[in-house]
């Protein structure tokens, strides 16, 4: 039956929870109520019947559940004289009248029907039914039972671990007086009348769930992802591995061309270098200037005169006048002061000398120390002849 039960509830379930594992999902509890017999008979000269013989009960229940429908269950009962009248259910003089116990199956509706939506709902309805063993203590008669019952119930408390129910039920084979079988009808009371050998329970219970292992008190839903999901997600993979490969093989065809301009370059490095000089005659004459000045000295003049015969003696001559300035002071500085000094010697050849502007050029070189270890000699006007 169990068996049964556990394969009907997975497939009922419907929900894929965390693995459940042996020290999950136990719970404990009490429970507390009164009891009556079903049947109406006569005892010792006594009535007894449906609410005329009520017996206090107090319970215990331990149990553990298998899945979020199906559960397993062990209840300890004991029933109670009532009052000090002798009018208890089971017609005892005894404190304790009489015990059961019993293994229930348990069986969760509400999930059942409805499914497990990640934690126990405010208000539930458990079916419970079993069987075990009965006693009267006070006749020393006992036999076995089955039991049917079910719940309402409330879960409280900040994580569902508390359950408060209401549960009426029924146990047939209670051990009224000389009757213990609770398979048939049986005699009472020689007047050859059968009862059923059975009473009534209602009792309101509270359990506590310990904590499981998934960190809850009840059972976790486990975090799936659905098909759909799952396919779109390849599909997002797939298109990265494809995108991927374009971008290697791009990146393959720019390593490619990469290589083959170092190749090139290589190439170009390795043939001989054609210098291409251009041949210009520079003259002997050179005009020296002070030191920040673009003025030509007297003393300077002969040079000047000297490159003007020379224009003159020689009609194709096309004259480069190159300026320069020592390396004190700022770059820009010295770069206009070499192009001052050009200038001012080839007006003074054009003025004074007469010779034609258009066969003269000028350019301002800046500073350098270069033409001369003598500072004073860097401060120089040079002359050439690119007609030569």
């Amino acid at each position: 039956m169990a068996a049964a039960m556990l394969t009907a509830s997975a497939s009922a379930q419907r929900t894929a929870i965390t693995a459940n594992k042996a020290q999950d999902n136990w719970y404990i509890g009490i429970n507390a109520g009164a009891a009556t017999t079903m049947n109406k008979f006569k005892f010792g000269g006594t009535d007894y019947g449906f609410m005329k013989g009520v017996s206090p009960e107090f319970g215990l229940r331990i149990g553990k559940n298998l899945t979020t429908v199906f559960g397993l269950a062990l209840d300890v009962n004991a029933y109670f004289l009532n009052k000090t009248d002798s009018k208890s259910m089971f017609g005892s003089k005894t404190f304790i009248n009489a015990t059961d116990f019993d293994i229930l199956s348990t069986w969760n509706l509400s999930n059942f029907f409805a499914g497990y939506k990640g934690e126990p709902r405010a208000f539930e309805v458990i079916a419970l039914a079993g069987g075990g063993y009965s006693r009267a203590w006070a006749e020393k008669l006992g036999g076995i039972n089955a039991k049917a019952a079910i719940d309402f119930a409330l879960n409280l408390g900040s994580a569902k671990q508390w359950q408060l129910y209401l549960e009426p039920g029924v146990i047939f084979g209670q051990p009224v007086p000389q009757y213990a079988n609770p398979f048939r009808k049986n005699l009472v009371d020689g007047t050859g009348s059968k009862k059923w050998n059975g009473a009534f329970s209602l009792k309101l219970g509270l359990n506590y769930k310990f904590g499981t292992s998934n960190g809850t008190h009840n059972f976790k839903v486990e975090e799936l992802r659905d098909q759909a999901e799952i396919d779109g997600l390849n599909a997002q993979i797939n298109q990265l591995r494809a995108d991927a490969n374009t971008k290697d093989g791009q990146i393959s065809a720019n390593a490619r061309e990469i290589a083959d301009l170092k190749a090139k370059l290589a190439a170009c490095e390795a043939r001989p270098v054609q210098t291409v000089v251009k041949k210009c005659n520079k003259l002997q004459p050179t005009v020296i200037f002070r030191q920040g000045k673009s003025t030509i000295d007297k003393a300077q003049m002969a040079s000047v005169e000297m490159i003007a015969n020379y224009m003159k003696n020689h009609p194709e001559a096309k004259l480069d006048i190159q300026g320069y300035a020592s390396i004190e002071g700022k770059a820009d500085f010295n770069q206009k002061l070499s192009e001052k000094r050009a200038e001012v010697i080839k007006n003074t050849l054009v003025k004074k000398y007469k010779v034609a502007a258009d066969r003269i050029t000028t350019e301002g070189k800046g500073a350098t120390d270069k033409l001369s270890d003598e500072l004073e000699f860097n401060r120089v006007v040079l002359f050439f002849d690119q007609a030569k």
